[in-house]
């Protein structure tokens, strides 16, 4: 996956001066607290969030109980899928779990910046094909996985960001109880 943020890296680096500043000029960057919700469920998500540095994730809430579907690190793009694409209420929330800084695009300003700068509809495109292979990639982990090599994945990946994350948050990622957490890190 490193491979294909890197080729949308090098795209955006690739574009012309105009496309470039087109994209930087509905581009801000905005700082959020540990703890601060960058979306509330029911909440149209009419912006993405290019993570520049920190840790957020994005969770629901099933019987009261917080259930954590994906965690955004330095270069991930934290959306609501469906609820950005569609411009319906979000079923999620988007919390910082650490201090975050984040590049913002609101979504109507991209949407018209795409109808002047067609190489913005190529990013686009770009963009949502690496989200499908992320969800797919997680989807084929939770289905020929054991929960000790999900554990494991994410340690080799990224090793110094799963000392920032609460072990409940990375159990409910996993897919597992904090118990069972414990008992795989008590084993490594």
């Amino acid at each position: 996956m490193t491979s294909y943020i890197n080729k949308i890296n090098d795209y955006i680096n690739s574009l012309d001066y105009e496309t470039q500043n087109a994209l930087q000029e509905i581009s801000s960057t905005k700082q959020f607290r540990k703890g601060d919700l960058l979306l509330r469920q029911d909440e149209t998500c009419n912006k993405s969030y290019l993570l520049i540095n920190g840790i957020a994730r994005k969770y629901y809430l099933n019987d009261g109980k917080e259930i954590t579907t994906e965690i955004y690190f330095e270069n991930d793009l934290a959306v609501s899928f469906g609820s950005y694409s569609l411009q319906k209420p979000s079923k999620e929330f988007i919390q910082a779990l650490t201090d975050v800084t984040v590049s913002i695009v609101h979504y109507q300003a991209f949407q018209e910046a795409k109808k002047k700068f067609p190489k913005l509809m190529e990013l686009d495109l770009m963009l949502a094909e690496y989200y499908g292979m992320w969800v797919e990639n997680r989807l084929f982990q939770f289905h020929t996985m054991t929960a000790t090599e999900r554990y494991l994945d994410i340690l080799t990946k990224s090793p110094h960001f799963v000392q920032s994350i609460p072990l409940s948050i990375l159990a409910s990622y996993l897919g597992i109880s904090l118990e069972t957490l414990s008992r795989i890190r008590a084993k490594i």
